[in-house]
């Protein structure tokens, strides 16, 4: 069949049972995880391998068999695979552009709204029973995100609904990307120091590469302002972890909002969780129910798509 489909990892998706991979082609095997010394016996007969954010190494990929013709990354970045590797395999590789672009976006407001207002040093007070906020006067910080600048290193569909909301709060809004482009009524084009230097609260909303891992660091850090944010709902790896745990120790920064970890799941020893200035989330920002079911249907339409002789979303070329 030119679209059976194996799925290897489909727990991190349905996690919940709520989402049906069952009708994403004609025949399909579902496997909630598998480790990599199981993925070339589980893809065998298979025309469709679905993975999400799973590491494809280039050693695995030389070894599939000749009856996969197409990888499908559940997921919009596909830094996980070994591109290269299934060129050398005339093996397709596909993605899921855009399937999450309004709850990323909106996670990212979520992250500036609670450090703007303290939110977790206020949830760690009242789970120590302290009530001060109540009963004298707000006890810790609590800025405005109107009249604030928005500081947007990418511009894609994510970027792009995250400028729509900021505009909306009031935000004066940069943007630093690697097209040169005209200023528009609500953005402002800037170059990345620029942006560093300026910006209140900095979301990164790029792809990880070669050219974007780490970008973040020290010498990076120290360009922004000692009161602004990093917010980062797109890679773990765009920031050097230990940096910006020093950056926020020292004051370099103020804080910061995390969706994503260099190393997920983050290890339970990070000084990260620790911190009263930082927010941590679990990478929740494409786990919302309408998302899955979304995403679902979209890698559905992939293989259909392939299936027909037209396959779309094409990472690989």
């Amino acid at each position: 069949m030119k679209d059976k489909t194996v799925v290897l990892n489909g727990g991190l998706v349905n996690y919940d049972g709520k989402v049906d991979y069952g009708q994403i082609a004609s025949q399909v095997i579902i496997h909630d995880t598998t480790p990599e010394d199981k993925i070339i016996e589980r893809i065998q007969g298979f025309t469709v391998v679905v993975t999400k954010e799973m590491p494809l190494r280039g050693e695995v990929i030389r070894q599939f068999p000749e009856s996969v013709k197409m990888i499908c990354e559940a997921g919009t970045g596909y830094n996980n695979i070994d591109l290269e590797a299934a060129r050398e395999k005339e093996i397709i590789v596909c993605n899921i552009p855009a399937y999450s672009t309004e709850r990323v976006a909106h996670t990212a407001v979520l992250l500036m709204l609670s450090l703007a207002s303290s939110m977790q040093k206020q949830m760690q007070m009242l789970a120590q029973g302290n009530h001060d906020n109540f009963h004298q006067h707000l006890m810790v910080d609590h800025v405005e995100l109107n009249g604030k600048t928005l500081g947007v290193i990418g511009y894609g569909h994510i970027a792009k609904s995250l400028i729509k909301v900021a505009v909306a709060l009031g935000m004066d809004v940069i943007v630093s990307t690697r097209t040169p482009r005209n200023d528009t009524a609500e953005v402002s084009f800037k170059s990345l120091e620029e942006v560093l230097k300026q910006s209140d609260f900095l979301s990164l909303n790029c792809p990880l590469n070669d050219g974007t891992r780490h970008m973040i660091n020290a010498k990076t850090l120290a360009m922004m302002k000692p009161s602004s944010y990093l917010i980062n709902t797109a890679r773990g790896g765009l920031v050097d972890e230990k940096a910006l745990i020093e950056a926020l120790n020292q004051g370099t920064i103020a804080g910061a909002g995390l969706d994503v970890q260099e190393v997920e799941p983050l290890d339970d020893a990070s000084a990260l969780y620790r911190m009263d200035n930082v927010i941590l989330t679990p990478h929740m920002g494409w786990r919302g129910l309408e998302t899955r079911k979304r995403l679902v249907k979209l890698i559905g339409d992939n293989i259909k798509a392939f299936a027909n002789g037209q396959p779309i979303n094409r990472v690989d070329s």
